[in-house]
């Protein structure tokens, strides 16, 4: 039986003025694997793609050609046609969630895609050269997480962004599974060291989800997230496995963010540093 999936993480690194995000990433559709990186920023996004010769492992490290990503930074190399891109960047502690986001979905079999958080947020230093233009980071902020499975949700929205006192991650998603299909939830709101989780598996329900907006509910919990500005650049995602579908991120773009807990709002802020994907209908 021909093997379809795809593993890959994904870096982002910014500051007040820069965005850098890496998605290091080994796919396999049918008998075929290839290997690839793409980069994206405020300014465009680029993809390089290897032979899958050039993919392995290496402990807690993903190595790719000379290109190399772990938990303290990572090293980049890349020169092909439309890309050259060099440099290092150092990461500081990583800030892991309390378990897996998945929940008891991560003992399910046969999911379409399965996320992971490596980090909330971290400090990254250092310096990264892409096609001339220099991204130097000093006591920046980053964040990972990563996917594995066949194939990107066919409707997802996903949202992250770090704020003065917390980060926060948010996505939805439409998820089938045994013949059925059902909207998966996963939020992790981390608030002055607090972990605050909402989640299909805790009882959270989507109340709002439309024009780029979408409010989630769980119990005494409120969080709400609207895409005021898209600046979305393409990026390529996987089909059972092949790297053929086209998806848009804002890497660093304007959004709204509000988060209640027991009728007291925690936070509400707007910023033009957030990452937004919005993969449903405009409607």
């Amino acid at each position: 039986m021909e093997r379809r999936f795809f593993y890959g993480w994904y870096l982002k690194c910014q500051d007040s003025g820069q965005t850098l995000a890496v998605i290091p990433a080994i796919h396999q559709n049918g008998r075929k694997t290839t290997c690839s990186i793409q980069v994206i920023t405020e300014d465009g996004a680029w993809t390089a793609d290897f032979s899958a010769r050039a993919f392995r492992r290496d402990g807690k490290e993903i190595l790719i050609g000379r290109n190399r990503f772990g938990p303290e930074g990572f090293r980049l190399a890349v020169d092909v046609p439309g890309l050259c891109i060099q440099g290092r960047l150092y990461f500081g502690p990583l800030t892991p969630l309390k378990y897996d986001i998945m929940g008891p979905f991560s003992l399910v079999p046969f999911l379409e895609c399965r996320h992971s958080v490596w980090s909330m947020h971290h400090s990254v230093s250092g310096t990264v050269w892409v096609n001339g233009r220099n991204y130097t980071f000093r006591n920046g902020n980053g964040y990972w997480e990563g996917d594995s499975g066949r194939s990107f949700p066919r409707k997802y929205i996903w949202t992250q962004c770090r704020f003065s006192g917390g980060s926060l991650l948010l996505s939805v998603a439409d998820i089938p599974l045994a013949g059925f299909r059902f909207q998966g939830i996963i939020a992790v709101v981390l608030w002055h060291g607090r972990e605050h989780r909402l989640a299909t598996y805790l009882g959270a329900r989507v109340v709002r989800l439309r024009k780029g907006a979408v409010r989630v509910v769980q119990g005494d919990m409120v969080l709400e997230a609207e895409l005021l500005e898209s600046t979305g650049k393409a990026l390529k995602a996987p089909v059972e496995g092949g790297m053929v579908r086209t998806i848009h991120e804002s890497a660093a773009c304007r959004a709204r963010y509000r988060f209640r807990k027991g009728g007291r709002t925690l936070f509400a802020f707007e910023t033009d540093r957030a990452s937004f994907e919005y993969e449903y209908p405009w409607r």
